[in-house]
């Protein structure tokens, strides 16, 4: 059987005929002096061409912001944007925050519905008897 390429990405069901991340942007802000910004600086001088060769369908903007602390936000497909400070880290920890926001859903967390719990027991300790426990003497 020959392999045939795919005519159309499947927009309703992400994964289904081929996968397309979710996150299209990420924008790096950071102060070229300050001192909460040394992971940031270190990580786009090292670890960014990097990421960015790894990853081509991500577009990656840089500003330089002066008096601000480093901030990672994500664009995602649906619209929704996440932000993370990363003020203080090491390249190593901004780079796990990138891949993070990469990797992460746009969606927003929601609560999980939780079900009820249903028993044979009125109670978590039994059902409650005279004979169990320690005997009175009187």
């Amino acid at each position: 059987m020959p392999v045939s390429a795919i005519q159309k990405v499947a927009t309703a069901q992400n994964g289904v005929g081929a996968f397309i991340l979710p996150c299209k942007r990420i924008t790096l802000r950071y102060c070229d002096w300050a001192g909460s910004s040394k992971g940031m600086n270190a990580y786009l001088k090292t670890q960014l061409g990097v990421f960015a060769k790894r990853n081509p369908q991500i577009e990656i903007q840089v500003y330089k912001k002066h008096n601000h602390h480093p901030v990672i936000t994500a664009n995602y497909l649906n619209g929704h944007e996440k932000t993370v400070n990363v003020k203080n880290m090491t390249p190593e920890g901004v780079r796990e925050k990138i891949e993070l926001l990469r990797n992460s859903s746009p969606e927003k967390n929601k609560r999980v519905p939780s079900k009820p719990v249903t028993s044979i027991n009125e109670n978590v300790r039994g059902i409650w008897s005279p004979f169990h426990g320690a005997k009175i003497k009187i």
